[in-house]
């Protein structure tokens, strides 16, 4: 799974994912109007995905899905952009924002870059894990352990909350990680910081 197409589309794909980091700014700047905006721009995109599944594609929102989509939602309602905004809204309205930032951080970076690693250079495959690499497995914990890192200066907790972006999006949760990692890492960096400040 290493042609030109298939990289070309995970790398857009996965742009999408990178693009998310930018989120914390604007909650920090605009909290309930950003809340609100990424719902009403999820639920716009749900419609659409209603009306291209229904044979009546809207031009540039269809186009991106096509494009951004994998080999295995073809037919399908891709959800991957829907639990991808739940679980960034979801990760700022439970936890902290600077604790969300780091699940959002999680999410952009661990998950994002993983699945690119994984493509490119994955050779190794975890068992029981739908085809996940040891490669991608060991991006995500780099990327997440840089991102933490860089907000707290803190090593240990950076390796902690690192450790447990990478045991999530190493299971086989399909989409559902993007519900997932936000909100748990979030909530590890939440926990530490309670327990250790």
């Amino acid at each position: 799974m290493r042609d030109s197409k298939t990289l070309l589309k995970e790398l857009f794909r996965k742009s999408i994912h990178l693009c998310s980091s930018v989120v914390p700014w604007f909650f920090a700047a605009y909290y309930w109007y950003t809340v609100y905006g990424l719902l009403i721009i999820v639920s716009l995109y749900y419609f659409c995905e209603i009306a291209r599944l229904e044979g009546h594609p809207v031009p540039l929102v269809s186009l991106i899905t096509e494009t951004a989509s994998r080999q295995r939602d073809e037919c399908k309602f891709v959800l991957g952009p829907v639990t991808l905004v739940l679980g960034i809204v979801f990760a700022a309205l439970v936890l902290p924002l600077s604790c969300a930032k780091i699940g959002i951080f999680a999410l952009a970076f661990g998950d994002g870059l993983a699945s690119l690693a994984g493509k490119m250079f994955g050779r190794i495959k975890i068992p029981h894990t739908g085809g996940k690499t040891l490669e991608g497995s060991l991006t995500c914990f780099i990327a997440v352990f840089i991102s933490t890192y860089v907000v707290t200066r803190l090593p240990i907790v950076s390796a902690i909350v690192a450790l447990t972006a990478m045991l999530i999006e190493v299971l086989p949760l399909g989409d559902w990680d993007n519900m997932i990692i936000p909100t748990a890492t979030g909530g590890v960096y939440y926990l530490l910081a309670v327990l250790c400040f």
